[in-house]
């Protein structure tokens, strides 16, 4: 019966106390948080805190705080996903302590929306739980009561989430369309967080977890304002920003590159060549290409590949074809395969273009990958076309999508492709006719006249395309026999390509192994140990046949 229940007989997630006024029921199942401030408690613990009061805090932060952020950064993207300004409110404050070092930014965050919005979502939180109720009768009070009581400040992170509570909301604000804001939040957030470098000493020891935060803050900017100039009207306006926005990326990546920064140098550095990009000025993107160094090793795979795109786009402008097809096919391979499928595109899109530059059609499985078959759809055209090598069918086709390849910028580079129609043409020409007359070259490669066929016959004959010979009498061209391939450098080309790659993969290889520390210096006395028990072998065996000649001459006499 109920009245005779012992002390032992008690449910697992209850204890009985002895004093009959009060209970206090400690419970198993933890209490319900919002996903952003789970997040950042998380990120508290990790640092070596509490995550609760700033009494159980410690003070002493983890040797590579940087590391700890960018993983906790990775890991915490579904929630950075899926928050909204009432949850990075409600965050903000409830873990920052509004007597501590971030009481503007804990100001500025609540501001972004009501009270009743952020209450919202502690109730909708409550709701969600799975909490047990307490039993009917007596005085009951709840363990999670009696925590709520005590503030829950963050000790640790407090800048570190600050920032990334910044962050968010900015994101929030720029999807949503409303650019100013989210320039003006951003500043903001640049200017506070630029306050906590300057206040922990700008060293890694200390300040290492802001600085990955300092670089996300720098790119959303960066998107912000191409987001204001394509919704405003105003390009002196813009022209100045971006002057001056300039003048202080170049004073930051200085900084990151003497404190050996890679994220924020290598994010730097993308930037200033997605400007220098979108505002045509090539020369001056590869001056900055070749006077700078990406620190491949260090950055993370995103920079990177961001890197290798923007670089292999700058080479393709500047006809250098063969290297800009070498980084993005090197940035293709490195791609994700389960996510930015929109990078993939736009990287696919201008492979395939510089593809049909250096003279070669892309494989026709590539134009029907998962989710590119509609993307890639014009750009399967115009390799038809250039592969019919008929230029009246190559200019009605770009002519058709003209629109569509300005918005992804290949444009400028599509309309180099009349000369590789011409020369496909030709070389099918070559191939199908030994002799063939002027006139018909130029109607079937869509040329205006028989003087503009001779023209461009020369030329290809001079570069090597093909093999013929021009009678200007006769009015005709007359192709030479087969030559064999083997006897042209186009075999050497091909192995030089191939062993470059191959050589490629295996620096990379070596880059990516990792090694046991201080392996080598075990290896390094064990050769010492077998050259000296060699060498003092050596000695004994000379001393050997001394001993040896001595007695030879003594019974000689």
């Amino acid at each position: 019966m109920a009245g005779n229940k012992k002390e032992g007989d008690a449910p697992p997630s209850t204890i009985t106390t002895a004093d009959d006024k009060s209970k206090v029921i400690k419970k198993d199942v933890t209490p319900q948080l919002p996903p952003v401030e789970a997040a950042a408690r998380r990120l508290e613990r990790l640092y070596g805190g509490g995550g609760l009061t700033t009494k159980t805090a410690t003070t002493a932060l983890p040797i590579n705080t940087t590391k700890i952020m960018k993983k906790w950064l990775g890991a915490s993207s579904g929630t950075a996903g899926n928050a909204t300004m009432a949850s990075v409110a409600a965050c903000a404050e409830k873990t920052l302590d509004p007597a501590g070092v971030c009481v503007t930014g804990r100001e500025i965050l609540m501001g972004l929306c009501s009270e009743e919005e952020r209450l919202a979502v502690a109730v909708k939180t409550a709701g969600d739980g799975t909490a047990d109720k307490p039993e009917e009768g007596g005085d009951v009070m709840m363990e999670e009561d009696v925590a709520s009581t005590t503030p829950e400040y963050l000790s640790l992170t407090c800048r570190e989430v600050e920032s990334w509570l910044m962050t968010l909301a900015v994101r929030i604000y720029w999807r949503a369309g409303k650019y100013q804001q989210a320039y003006d939040l951003i500043i903001k957030g640049l200017q506070l967080l630029d306050a906590h470098l300057v206040d922990s000493g700008n060293t890694t020891s200390t300040a290492g977890g802001l600085y990955p935060l300092l670089a996300r803050m720098l790119r959303y900017r960066s998107l912000i304002m191409e987001s204001l100039l394509t919704s405003s009207s105003d390009d002196d306006t813009y022209a100045k920003l971006c002057s001056d926005t300039r003048i202080e990326l170049a004073s930051r990546h200085t900084h990151a590159v003497l404190r050996r920064d890679a994220d924020v140098s290598a994010t730097i550095l993308n930037l200033h060549l997605r400007e220098l990009l979108l505002s045509d000025r090539v020369e001056q993107a590869q001056k900055l290409i070749s006077n700078s160094t990406f620190p491949t090793d260090a950055a993370s795979n995103n920079q990177l590949l961001r890197y290798l795109y923007y670089s292999g786009r700058v080479q393709a402008l500047r006809l250098e074809y063969t290297q800009s097809y070498s980084n993005l096919s090197q940035c293709l391979r490195k791609c994700p395969t389960n996510t930015g499928l929109g990078f993939r595109i736009a990287v696919q899109r201008l492979l395939v273009v510089v593809q049909l530059l250096m003279g070669e059609i892309p494989d026709r499985s590539v134009f029907f990958g998962e989710g590119m078959r509609g993307e890639l759809r014009p750009y399967l055209e115009i390799a038809q076309a250039v592969r019919r090598g008929d230029l009246a069918v190559f200019h009605e086709t770009v002519g058709g999508h003209a629109e569509r390849l300005r918005m992804d910028g290949t444009y400028t580079l599509i309309s180099r492709l009349a000369h590789s129609v011409v020369k496909a043409g030709l070389r099918r020409l070559k191939t199908s006719y030994s002799r063939i007359s002027l006139e018909d070259v130029a109607s079937r490669l869509g040329l205006p006249s028989a003087t503009s066929a001779e023209f461009v016959v020369a030329k290809a004959v001079r570069d090597g395309v093909i093999d013929a010979t021009i009678d200007h009498e006769g009015g005709y061209v007359q192709s030479h026999d087969l030559v064999d391939v083997y006897a042209t450098v186009e075999p050497s080309e091909a192995f030089h390509r191939r062993i470059a790659y191959c050589l490629t993969t295996h620096n990379d290889a070596v880059r990516a192994m990792r090694y046991t520390p201080d392996a080598y210096k075990k290896q390094l006395e064990a050769s010492r140990g077998l050259r000296r028990s060699r060498e003092e072998k050596t000695d004994e065996e000379k001393a050997q046949e001394i001993e040896d000649e001595l007695d030879d001459e003594d019974y000689e006499y």
